[in-house]
């Protein structure tokens, strides 16, 4: 509940094109966040069908509701598709429809970046050197389904968050092996972009394109598939293929890191990185990073972090809204 007033409940939710997390926002809570329930969108027809539920089930029908929703998904009109579910939806009509008092619509990775000043050291770890500078920017990026990216930036004692589209950006090839790979995805696209590299599917492309350079016939492997025989070694190929991506992540992490001087850290999130944090460790992925020219002294002291939070969207949400 608001600690303001009694009467108002704030209202939270992660939703993904799989699961929508919901929540109950509490400055008190040192989560940030409470009451959490977990349902899968597929079970039903509308978003607005499940709030509602969760709403009844917690008996909040009598309670001025203030809600802020993360969703993955473009939210700067009215009508909101969502990417990877057939739901469509106006947000005047939706907080019509649930009797809201407030709603806050915001892009799942501006959440994302809003939990970072709330993590804990465990719920985060730290990949290589360089030091927090407090109140600095804050730069975020996610490889999964797509390649998310966001920036924090302190004003007047809060944090504002700016998201954008940056995982579309050109890919750079910085070193032999990136040209190899560039020029076999030339091939089959009109462009690429970072996100054809650092994603689920990105992965998978890496490892086809090494397959092709290599004269390996390859097998039709997930991104899963492929980071796993990687891992174990019992495929070369794909033990190519993650340390390339891995690789690759670095470069994309401080090009971030040089966009907006994050001196306050870069964070890596997303569904794919968190799964070999070890690997991540011991791969190249803070040499290319730092590798910067003359301007490698400011990545040196910008430290990175692979986000642990189980649930960053609705830490995020929480203080997104609390904020």
């Amino acid at each position: 509940m608001n600690s303001n007033d009694k009467n108002t409940v704030n209202l939270i939710a992660d939703i993904g094109g799989t699961n929508i997390r919901l929540a109950l926002a509490d400055k008190e809570c040192l989560e940030k966040y409470k009451e959490i329930e977990t349902y899968h969108c597929a079970d039903f027809a509308s978003l607005a069908e499940v709030i509602a539920l969760y709403i009844n089930n917690k008996k909040l029908n009598d309670y001025d509701i203030d809600a802020c929703l993360a969703i993955a998904c473009p939210v700067d009109t009215d009508i909101i598709s969502m990417t990877n579910l057939p739901w469509q939806f106006s947000q005047h009509a939706l907080k019509e429809q649930l009797n809201l008092r407030k709603l806050t619509l915001i892009n799942d990775y501006t959440a994302i970046a809003m939990a970072i000043p709330l993590l804990s050291d465990e719920q985060k770890i730290k990949i290589g050197g360089g030091d927090v500078t407090e109140n600095a920017p804050i730069a975020v990026c996610g490889p999964g389904t797509g390649l998310g990216v966001a920036n924090l930036v302190p004003v007047n004692g809060q944090w504002h968050c700016f998201s954008g589209e940056g995982g579309h950006v050109d890919f750079a090839a910085v070193d032999e092996m990136d040209i190899k790979i560039l020029q076999q995805l030339k091939n089959i696209k009109a462009r690429v972009s970072y996100e054809q590299l650092l994603s689920g599917y990105g992965l998978i492309q890496i490892y086809q394109a090494l397959c092709i350079i290599n004269n390996h016939a390859g097998d039709k492997l997930s991104a899963a598939q492929i980071s796993s025989q990687a891992l174990t070694g019992t495929c070369p190929i794909c033990q190519q293929a993650l340390a390339q991506f891995c690789k690759v992540l670095g470069s994309f992490a401080g090009n971030l890191a040089l966009t907006m001087n994050s001196q306050g850290g870069v964070y890596i999130a997303g569904g794919i990185v968190p799964r070999f944090i070890d690997y991540v460790k011991n791969s190249a992925f803070r040499e290319r990073f730092e590798a910067k020219g003359r301007l490698s002294h400011l990545t040196q002291r910008t430290p990175t972090y692979i986000i642990t939070e189980k649930q960053p969207g609705l830490l995020g949400a929480a203080a997104y809204l609390l904020q």
